[in-house]
C-alpha cells in the first residue's frame, strides 16, 4: 500500500467521523483508531515502505553515533524550520534553546503540529532540509543536552 493510499484512508477516517479503520490484504494489515480528532494508533507489517503517523508524543532524544544527542520526527509528514515563508527559522545550528521552545513544525493531513524541544540543549547540527518530507522516528537535529 502506497502513502497516498493511507493518507486518503486517514482523510475518510477524519471525513466520516469514523473511531477506527481497519484493513487487511495479503502480507499488510492497517489499523487506525482515532482519539478526538487525532489519530493514535497504527499498525503495518513489515513490508509496507511508508506508514502513516502516529501522535505518540515521544520526542525523548536518543543517543546518535555522532557527538551529541538526536531530536527525532514524532510523526511522519513535512518538515518546516519556520512557520511560513517569510518568518525567520525557529532554531539555527549553534543556538542554545530552553526546554518547551518551538523548534520546528511538522505537517501531517493539512495540520501543522508544533514540535517543542524536550530539553535545554545547543543545536549542534540540523539533519533535516526544510520543506523536506519526513518519517516517524527520524531525526530531525542533533543536540548538546546542557
Amino acid at each position: 500500500m502506497k502513502l497516498e493510499e493511507i493518507k486518503k484512508i486517514m482523510e475518510l477516517l477524519n471525513e466520516q467521523g469514523f473511531s477506527e479503520i481497519s484493513l487487511e490484504q495479503k502480507d499488510f494489515k492497517l489499523q487506525l483508531k482515532k482519539q478526538g480528532a487525532v489519530i493514535t494508533t497504527v499498525q503495518a507489517s513489515p513490508q509496507v515502505q511508508a506508514s502513516a503517523p502516529s501522535t505518540k508524543n515521544d520526542a525523548n532524544p536518543t543517543p546518535v553515533a555522532e557527538k551529541g544527542t538526536a531530536i527525532k520526527s514524532p510523526m511522519i509528514g513535512t518538515f518546516y524550520r519556520k512557520a511560513n515563508p517569510n518568518a525567520a527559522f525557529y532554531v539555527n545550528e549553534g543556538d542554545v534553546v530552553q526546554k518547551g521552545k518551538v523548534i520546528c513544525t511538522i505537517e501531517a493531513m493539512k495540520l501543522f503540529n508544533e514540535i517543542e524541544c524536550e530539553m535545554n540543549c545547543k543545536i549542534i547540527k540540523i539533519l533535516v532540509n526544510d520543506a523536506s518530507p519526513v518519517q516517524y522516528d527520524q531525526p530531525l537535529f542533533l543536540v548538546e543536552p546542557i
